[in-house]
């Protein structure tokens, strides 16, 4: 542990260097446990490019990742842009990685993730639990789509806890490794309202083809899912500040989302069985939820207005080029700022 605290020192010292002629986010966010996906294949190798530790350190990008005049942390991507395999949304995105620059842990190693406590091989995993703390603003959403009435229209998640896909487990299904999200933070906003909403979306823990996998939604401000009539003065406008708190602790998620001039609101959901956050059993969800994944936080842009065209509820239509300086004249992108982006031990509530 020291070794590997005294090499991150050396590459702290050294981004500090560098960042005296060009600021680079490492510079004023912590950057040990994370590794960036950008919507750009640069090196031409039919893959999206990711930047990892160490070179992240040192590393931004003018229109995907870079640091604004107030030295706070902004994410871009536009809508037809390259994305990761299996997804047809492009993402301007941080990925925890535990291990941090400590690559003797492999990828999918438990080191390199947190799970549960209730665990079995809790101790072999690189955290029991964890916490993210975010405060940031949405610029900017994707305005043109075809299916406007399609949920993820007009909307980008800015938060995650993903848990890792386990392909040996989904040949036996046992009902967990399908490597979904139990928990997505959604800011969306169309195009003509005055106001956009805050949400958190539940995926039941269930295979890709089961007829039963969907997101279960939990509104904060303004609407849900499907965002209806306009908000107006309930929800918060393009610009307009606010924080999460994600903090696993046991097998529960805590969450809280605040913003000035708007109600705390607090929610509370085991990860570990199918009961709801509204405290009622929800029978088509894997009845122990996801107590045997290994998890990891995600925050950035993720944009939901995928540019493909099916009768999938994940394809909207969305508008766009793929050049990301034309799709920005024409609206078809997202765009988010931090202020504050820490992740820490999880913590037992007050």
């Amino acid at each position: 542990m020291l070794k590997k605290c005294l090499y991150l020192s050396v590459l702290l010292a050294a981004s500090a260097t560098v960042s005296a002629k060009t600021p680079v986010p490492a510079d004023h966010f912590d950057m040990s446990q994370w590794k960036i996906t950008l919507p750009m294949d640069a090196d031409e190798n039919g893959k999206v490019d990711e930047i990892k530790l160490p070179n992240l350190m040192t590393y931004s990008h003018p229109e995907f990742f870079y640091l604004d005049e107030n030295n706070h942390l902004v994410f871009q991507v536009h809508n037809k842009a390259v994305t990761t395999k299996g997804s047809s949304n492009a993402r301007s995105e941080l990925r925890q990685e535990l291990r941090g620059a400590d690559h003797s842990i492999g990828t999918k190693d438990p080191g390199n993730y947190f799970s549960l406590a209730s665990h079995p091989d809790a101790k072999t995993f690189g955290a029991i639990g964890g916490k993210m703390e975010a405060t940031l603003k949405v610029n900017h959403v994707s305005k043109r789509a075809k299916h406007s009435d399609k949920e993820p229209a007009h909307s980008v998640v800015v938060g995650q806890i993903h848990a890792a896909k386990n392909k040996e487990k989904l040949k036996e299904a046992k009902g967990w490794g399908n490597g979904n999200e139990p928990l997505k933070i959604f800011y969306k906003k169309l195009p003509n309202h005055e106001t956009g909403s805050v949400f958190w979306n539940y995926e039941r823990n269930l295979a890709k083809a089961h007829p039963d996998r969907t997101d279960i939604n939990y509104p904060v401000w303004g609407n849900g899912w499907n965002i209806g009539n306009d908000p107006k003065e309930a929800g918060l406008k393009l610009g307009k500040e606010f924080s999460y708190t994600v903090n696993v602790f046991g097998d529960y998620m805590y969450l809280t989302f605040s913003a000035e001039g708007r109600e705390t609101k607090e929610f509370k959901i085991s990860l570990a069985n199918n009961v709801d956050a509204n405290g009622k059993v929800d029978a088509k969800n894997f009845d122990q939820g996801y107590a045997l994944d290994p998890f990891y936080f995600k925050a950035g842009a993720y944009g939901q207005c995928s540019a493909k065209d099916s009768d999938s509820m994940w394809s909207p239509a969305c508008a766009g080029t793929g050049d990301f300086a034309a799709d920005v004249k024409t609206g078809d992108y997202n765009s988010v700022t931090f202020s504050k982006l820490v992740v820490s031990e999880g913590s037992e509530p007050k």
